[in-house]
């Protein structure tokens, strides 16, 4: 009987959801008096312009009469009862609200305007929640369909929320006071750095000296064409930062795995070619040398992370978990263009890459770290002629030129040599040299930064580091002679004072 009781009853509101037997979260009487409030102070709309959209109201009369008063005040006319009235008139949609005499009722419910920010907060609170639940019933019911895949579904619900989350972030503006003391802070901080460093040290002099070291806050693309070294250029500046200078650091390896980054890591660190790294066919000395050097690894604050096909959405997850429990300082992306943002709908892979592009900025910002993106450039390079005309430019950015805009520095790794350039317009030897070009600065200054690149060891440093890797005595200075070892079948007994269970090889 109670069923049918509920069924008939003649006052349950239309506006109920069946699946749980509630009201969704409205608030009509605050929506008349923000409307009525808006028809009687001429800069009330100011004041809710940024809070309230047309959508955010429940009642679709009331959001009707918002749109009214939006064009109103777009295009600079005074807002009132008479007025809007004739905008509704103008839309065909004056008898849909009420007519004439429902507007009237609005103005007359509401004696000022003292509390329209507080009341239109409430209303965009509310419509917020009813856009939860609609999300979590979509949801819901996509979760109970056994032809949806559930991987694609947890995709899907990622961007939906971050789109819902997107249109409702706010934020208030604020007095320049504790805003000039953070920044006469950050100003002591660097005068108390011996190398006048505001920001993370890369540990390449040259690049830190222009940027300052990396800011935080800022989104920094790194880009070059295949086999330019990027990678090797960012797992060098990692170590760097990890091992020299303590900096935790957070890498996501979108195409390679964690073990093939870390072998490149090894590669890096012990300066033994990779080649060998992979068959393991050390020479006795090797085996030494890799013992030696690769504790500098070990313990060192770097953590990886090979998810493929990672989205814009699972990064920020994990990245706001990896500053909260392991306090990292800088971001790593490898590379961009393999990232996704599922779940939302693009006409165009250049809309999806602006949409990447546009979160990496506003995590970096939510997060106070740098990130570095690395991107592939465009064919274009390849098709130039000339000793310039090889050298990077912001237009061969692949796929966006919104990456050129949301980034706050853009940098090109360029290496004359892989063009067969060893020389330049002095005759001096390019060999063995890769250009960092930073093209973009939007807080500094432009220019160019030399390196040594040791392809070999997929290593990049300074330019006047280029010191010769210790000789281990015990292989290389028998009866004084230079000759090469016969390659170990094995790694000798003298590793296991590194813990080999560890090796991540």
């Amino acid at each position: 009987m109670a069923e049918n009781k509920r069924n008939t009853n003649k006052n349950t509101p239309q506006t109920a959801i069946p699946e749980i037997g509630r009201l969704q979260p409205q608030a009509r009487e605050l929506e008349e008096a923000v409307l009525g409030a808006l028809m009687l102070e001429k800069d009330a709309y100011s004041m809710v312009s940024e809070i309230l959209k047309p959508e955010c109201f429940y009642e679709k009369a009331h959001e009707l009469i918002y749109a009214a008063i939006v064009d109103l005040a777009l295009s600079q006319r005074p807002v009132d009862m008479l007025t809007v009235t004739e905008q509704l008139k103008k839309r065909g949609d004056l008898e849909t609200v009420g007519g004439a005499f429902y507007i009237s009722q609005l103005t007359s419910k509401v004696a000022s305007s003292a509390h329209i920010e507080y009341h239109a907060r409430i209303i965009a609170q509310k419509y917020l929640a009813r856009e939860l639940i609609s999300f979590t019933a979509m949801i819901q019911g996509k979760a109970f369909d056994e032809t949806i895949d559930v991987e694609d579904l947890m995709q899907e619900a990622e961007g939906k929320l971050f789109e819902i989350s997107q249109r409702n972030v706010k934020k208030d503006v604020t007095q320049i006071n504790p805003i000039i003391k953070d920044a006469i802070e950050l100003l002591q901080k660097a005068a108390l750095q011996t190398e006048g460093l505001s920001g993370l040290r890369t540990g390449f002099d040259g690049l830190d000296k222009i940027t300052a070291g990396w800011q935080n806050s800022d989104l920094i693309i790194i880009a070059a064409r295949p086999a330019m070294g990027k990678t090797a250029f960012v797992l060098s500046m990692a170590k760097n930062m990890a091992v020299s200078f303590n900096l935790p650091v957070a890498l996501f390896s979108l195409e390679m795995s964690n073990v093939q980054l870390v072998n490149r890591l090894i590669v890096n660190v012990c300066e033994i070619p990779g080649e060998k790294i992979k068959s393991g066919q050390l020479a006795p000395y090797e085996w030494e040398q890799l013992d030696f050097k690769i504790k500098e690894l070990y313990d060192a604050p770097i953590y990886v992370d090979d998810t493929p096909s990672l989205s814009v959405f699972e990064l920020r997850t994990k990245a706001r978990r990896l500053v909260r429990e392991h306090g990292i300082k800088c971001i790593i992306i490898d590379y961009l263009q393999l990232m996704n943002a599922s779940g939302m709908n693009f006409g165009s892979r250049e809309q999806e890459v602006s949409t990447i592009s546009r979160s990496l900025k506003g995590l970096a910002k939510e997060l106070n770290i740098p990130i570095i993106a690395l991107s592939q450039l465009n064919r274009g390079v390849e098709a130039r002629q000339g000793v310039e005309g090889k050298r990077p430019q912001l237009a061969d950015l692949r796929e966006s030129g919104a990456i050129e805009q949301d980034a706050d520095m853009v940098c090109f790794i360029h290496r004359p040599e892989y063009y067969k350039i060893t020389e330049d317009e002095r005759g001096n030897s390019l060999v063995g040299l890769a250009e960092i070009i930073i093209a973009k600065h939007r807080n500094g200054a432009v220019g160019d930064v030399r390196l040594r690149f040791k392809s070999e060891f997929a290593k990049f440093m300074n330019v006047d580091e280029d010191v010769p890797v210790q000789e281990f005595t015990s292989s290389m200075a028998i009866n004084g002679s230079d000759t090469p070892l016969p390659i170990a079948p094995k790694a000798p007994d003298f590793l296991t004072s590194v813990n080999k269970n560890e090796m991540p090889f």
